[in-house]
């Protein structure tokens, strides 16, 4: 059995986050002195540390079998590649719930959007420009692109473009270059992705593993055990606010034949409004606590 490897991004939005989950997943890793390859300690599973715009890359020529990336970047490297390589294809394994952003058009804040057609023989700067053509592509609509690597959003201002599409997040940016955000072009967050090629039984038993592993850890961060003690007359009532709770544990509470103790993991998150309610119904010693791992 060959080691598997994943590559992530050395430094950025996502680096921190993709490496904690790996972490908590159950993979240890021997860090390296340039920092660009850790090597798997309890499991045969190594750790590329790239630039983000490198993963996709490294998957379609199978030097990585994993990736954790943005959607953004995944779809653009895939586009590009696709000159090339018209069977070049990326699928994301699992979409991991953080990284999230927008890829939006955006124009002129004085000027109002009547949809795409208006964009027609205008200039269009952004730095996903396989993307935006597969949008204009969409809208049956001819634009010329200009390319650029950054400051996008200064483009109109200086007469090097009409509309500008990038990524948005607060929208601040835009404001400030007198640019409005009016269509989506691609919603995107971190997935984990893998090399299409085949592996052999052993690495596709070990990937299946840490897919499981990863699962775990998102369902982990949603749930909660909740803990408490409720008048054994009312157990249905108080079972029932238990959010995404299914069959809560009941114990008997010694030398008090009238209350009953209710353990109960909640597969949705537990709001203030929830504990409160649950007071309302009769329950008492309410402890609401996270849970680290979880396989179900």
């Amino acid at each position: 059995m060959t080691r598997l490897k994943i590559a992530i991004q050395k430094s950025g939005r996502l680096a921190e986050k993709s490496l904690g989950l790996l972490e908590r997943s159950g993979l240890s890793f021997a860090r390296s002195k340039d920092k660009l390859f850790w090597y798997g300690r309890n499991l045969p599973v190594d750790l590329l540390l790239v630039r983000d715009d490198d993963i996709p890359r490294l998957l379609l020529e199978g030097v990585c079998q994993l990736g954790i990336v943005g959607e953004n970047v995944a779809l653009e490297k895939v586009l590009e590649n696709r000159r090339r390589r018209p069977e070049a294809r990326l699928e994301p394994m699992l979409k991991l719930e953080y990284g999230h952003c927008r890829l939006m058009l955006a124009i002129p804040e004085d000027e109002e959007f009547q949809g795409p057609g208006q964009l027609q023989g205008r200039r269009l700067a952004t730095s996903y420009p396989f993307l935006t053509r597969q949008y204009l592509d969409t809208h049956g609509v001819e634009a010329d692109i200009v390319p650029l690597n950054g400051a996008v959003e200064i483009a109109p201002s200086l007469g090097t473009a009409d509309a500008i599409v990038d990524l948005v997040s607060t929208g601040t940016t835009l404001r400030a270059n007198h640019l409005k955000a009016v269509d989506e072009v691609l919603d995107s967050q971190a997935a984990l992705y893998r090399t299409p090629g085949t592996l052999d039984p052993d690495n596709e038993a070990l990937l299946a593993k840490l897919l499981t592993r990863i699962q775990g850890v998102q369902q982990a961060a949603e749930t909660k055990y909740v803990m408490l003690h409720a008048p054994r007359d009312r157990l249905a009532e108080i079972s029932d606010l238990l959010p995404g709770a299914e069959s809560p544990t009941v114990l008997n509470l010694e030398g008090q034949s009238d209350r009953v103790a209710v353990h109960a993991v909640c597969t949705e998150q537990v709001f203030w409004e929830h504990l409160e309610e649950l007071k309302a119904a009769g329950a008492s010693a309410v402890l609401v606590l996270p849970v680290e791992k979880m396989l179900a």
